[in-house]
C-alpha cells in the first residue's frame, strides 16, 4: 500500500529584499541553514517569522494546541534526521509547549523553539516572564537574538547548538528586535556537522581485551546508536555478540538472525534470560538505565559492562560500569573491529550457537509467546478484548511499511512488542518525561517525516483524550492514520498500581466509559468500537481503499491486572 500525506507546503522561495525586518531575516537563514519543518500556533509575537518561514520554503503545519506542536516538531526531527521548528507566541504560547519541549529536551532531540518574547522594556505586560530561566528549567539550551546586527550570528549559533550537539535550543526573539530592520545581507550556506568523535587507542585496546576474552557479549544499541547499524553488525559478528536494543532504537537490527528484540521491561522471557546470561553487556549510545537494564536485573553478578558515548558525562551516569569509551558508537564499533582484525581475529562463536538461534526465532518475539486469552463477556454484549489478542491481529492487518508511535501508560508495551517496525525508522518513542498525552501529536509528527510509511499510534484513553484536540490536525492533514486506543477507562497505571496494596478508593483514577468512536467520528475520522476480533474487520477494508482520513479503533479493552513493564516502572519512582 502506497500512502500519500498531505502537509501544509510553502510557495517558492522569494529573494531577499533589500531591506526586511529582522523577523524576516530570523525566517529567511533558518531557511537557508535547512530547517526540515515548522510546527506551531501563531499569534501576534510569531505571525511575522513563521510567514517568513514559509515564503522562504520551510513546510509549516498549524497545530491546535503549542503542546502538541512540540511534540509533533520533535518526533519530526526524531524521524527524519533534521532539525525541527517550533514556533510560539510569547510567555502563553511558549508555556503551552513546555511539555512537549521537556521531553525533546530530555531526550536531546535537534530542535529549534522560536520563542516570541514581549520587549525589554514591557514589565508590565501580561505575556512578560523571564523565558531564559524558564527554558533552562526544560533542559532546554536559551539563546537570544540580540540585535538586527547580531540576528544572522544569533540564528546560526542556535541552530549549529541544536543540529551538531544534538540539544533543543529555545530562541527568543523579542517583539521590538523582530521589529527593526536588519538591512542586507548575503545567503547563508548549510552548517557542516562535526567529524564523529574517535575513541582514544587505549580505549579502543581495552574494549578488544574484553571482547577477546568474553564468551557470550551482547551489544545493546540506543538512541546514540541508531545511525550505526552495519559497523555493530559487523563488530558482533566478528566477535561473536548478540545484539539488541533499547526501546527507541526498536527495529534497528530487524531481519538479523542474532537479534534480540528490546532490551529491558519490554522484553521476552527468552530475550531477558539470554541478556541475563550474558558475560560482557556493551551499550552503544545506550544509557543503560532502569528501563533498558530492568534495573540492573539483566545483568549478572559477574558481568562486565562497557559504554560507549559521545558524553564524558553520561559513563556511568546510571549505573556502575567496567570500561567507558568516550566516541561515536559508529566510529568505536568501526576501530575495535579493524583492532580485532589486526590481531589476526576470525569469526568466533561466541553467544551465537545453533541453540541460541534457535530460541531466537521460536520465542524472542512476544508474538510466538503462548498466552491464556485473558478476553472476558462483562456482561450481555459487553465483551472486553485482550489487548494482546487485539495489538496481535491489528499487526497481520496493517500494511510491512509502517511508523509506530507510542504514548505512555500501562498498556504501551503492547504496540511496542507486538507491532512489528521495518527499521529504527519505524518506532517513534517519546517518552523520556513519562507523560501522557503525547501520542497523537508525536504520530503526526513522526508521520510528516516519514510520508511513504502508514502512520500508527498506540495510546490509552486517558492519553487520547488529553490530547485529542490534534485529532483535527490529522484530520486536516488528511493522514492514513491508525489509532489504536486501548480504552479501559481508567488511568490504567495507577489503578493496577494502588490497587495492588490492598482495598483502596481508585474513584480518582476511574471515568464514566466514553463512546471515543463516536468522538473521532466527530471530527471527520472513520472510527469503529471494537469489543472481540471480528470488530477489526472494517480495519481491513480501510487499508485496501487508499485512506486519506485516521482510522480510530476503541478498544474495549480486558484488564491484564497491572502490565509488568509498568510494574518495574514504579520502582523508580
Amino acid at each position: 500500500m502506497t500512502t500519500q500525506i498531505h502537509a501544509t507546503t510553502s510557495p517558492e522561495v522569494s529573494s531577499a529584499p533589500l531591506s526586511e525586518t529582522v523577523a524576516a531575516l530570523v525566517g529567511r537563514t533558518l531557511a537557508e541553514l535547512g530547517a526540515g519543518h515548522c510546527f506551531g500556533v501563531v499569534g501576534s509575537g510569531n505571525f511575522d517569522v513563521t510567514n517568513s518561514l514559509i515564503r522562504h520554503g520551510v513546510p509549516y503545519t498549524a497545530a491546535r494546541h503549542e503542546g502538541g506542536a512540540a511534540t509533533m516538531a520533535d518526533a519530526y526531527a526524531r524521524m527524519s534526521g533534521k532539525v525541527a521548528l517550533l514556533s510560539v507566541h510569547q510567555g502563553c504560547g511558549l508555556t503551552n509547549g513546555a511539555t512537549g519541549i521537556g521531553e525533546a529536551a530530555k531526550s536531546r532531540t535537534p530542535l529549534v523553539v522560536l520563542a516570541a518574547e514581549t520587549a525589554g522594556s514591557a514589565v508590565n505586560s501580561n505575556f512578560a516572564m523571564d523565558q531564559p530561566a524558564f527554558a533552562r528549567s526544560l533542559g532546554a539550551v536559551s539563546e537570544r537574538v540580540h540585535s538586527a546586527g547580531s540576528a544572522v550570528a544569533d540564528v546560526v549559533r542556535a541552530f549549529r547548538t541544536a543540529q551538531n550537539e544534538h540539544r533543543t535550543v529555545v530562541l527568543n526573539l523579542p517583539l521590538d528586535v523582530q521589529a527593526q530592520l536588519a538591512g542586507n545581507h548575503r545567503q547563508i550556506s548549510p552548517i557542516g556537522r562535526p567529524a564523529a568523535v574517535r575513541p582514544a587507542a587505549s580505549s579502543v585496546k581495552a574494549l578488544t581485551d574484553l571482547l577477546l576474552t568474553a564468551q557470550r557479549p551482547v551489544f545493546v544499541a540506543g538512541r546514540g546508536g541508531r545511525h550505526a547499524r552495519a559497523e555493530i553488525l559487523a563488530l558482533a559478528e566478528l566477535s561473536g555478540a548478540l545484539v539488541a536494543t533499547s526501546a527507541v532504537a526498536k527495529g534497528l537490527f530487524g531481519g538479523e538472525p542474532f537479534a534480540l528484540g528490546i532490551s529491558g521491561g519490554f522484553s521476552s522471557p527468552t530475550t531477558a534470560e539470554i541478556i541475563s546470561g550474558a558475560d560482557l553487556i556493551v551499550g552503544f549510545g545506550c544509557a543503560l538505565n532502569m528501563w533498558t537494564m530492568r534495573h540492573g536485573a539483566l545483568i549478572g553478578q559477574d558481568t562486565a559492562v562497557v559504554q560507549v558515548d559521545v558524553e564524558d558525562a553520561a559513563l556511568g551516569a546510571n549505573r556502575p560500569i567496567t570500561l567507558g569509551v568516550v566516541g561515536d558508537s559508529g566510529a568505536t564499533a568501526a576501530d575495535v573491529f579493524a583492532e580485532l582484525k589486526r590481531r589476526g581475529t576470525t569469526p568466533r562463536t561466541g553467544y551465537r550457537t545453533d541453540e541460541i538461534e534457535r530460541r531466537i526465532e521460536s520465542s524472542s518475539r512476544w508474538q510466538d509467546v503462548p498466552i491464556t486469552d485473558l478476553s472476558v463477556p462483562a456482561g450481555e454484549g459487553l465483551h472486553r478484548i485482550d489487548p494482546r489478542v487485539l495489538t496481535a491481529r491489528i499487526d497481520k492487518y496493517l500494511p510491512a511499511e509502517r511508523i509506530v508511535s507510542i504514548d505512555s501508560g500501562n498498556f504501551m508495551g503492547y504496540p511496542s512488542q507486538y507491532l512489528d517496525v521495518p527499521d529504527e525508522n519505524g518506532f517513534c518513542f517519546t517518552q523520556a518525561f513519562q507523560s501522557i498525552g503525547l501520542g497523537l501529536a508525536t504520530a503526526i509528527g513522526a508521520a510528516l517525516a516519514q510520508p511513504h510509511r502508514i502512520p500508527v499510534l498506540g495510546a490509552g484513553d486517558g492519553g487520547f483524550l488529553m490530547g485529542i484536540s490534534e485529532l483535527e490536525t490529522a484530520v486536516r492533514l488528511r493522514l492514513p492514520l491508525v489509532c489504536i486506543v486501548y480504552n479501559d477507562a481508567a488511568y490504567g497505571a495507577e489503578v493496577h498500581h494502588f490497587a495492588a496494596h490492598g482495598p483502596v478508593d481508585i474513584s480518582t483514577v476511574t471515568f464514566p466509559e466514553a463512546d471515543i468512536a463516536a468522538i473521532a467520528r466527530g471530527y471527520g475520522c472513520q472510527a469503529i468500537t471494537v469489543r472481540t476480533p471480528e470488530d477489526l474487520a472494517p480495519l481491513e477494508d480501510w487499508v485496501r481503499s487508499r485512506p486519506d482520513r485516521p482510522f480510530v479503533i476503541d478498544a474495549k479493552i480486558a484488564s491484564d491486572g497491572g502490565a509488568w513493564w509498568l510494574a518495574e516502572a514504579f520502582k523508580g519512582h
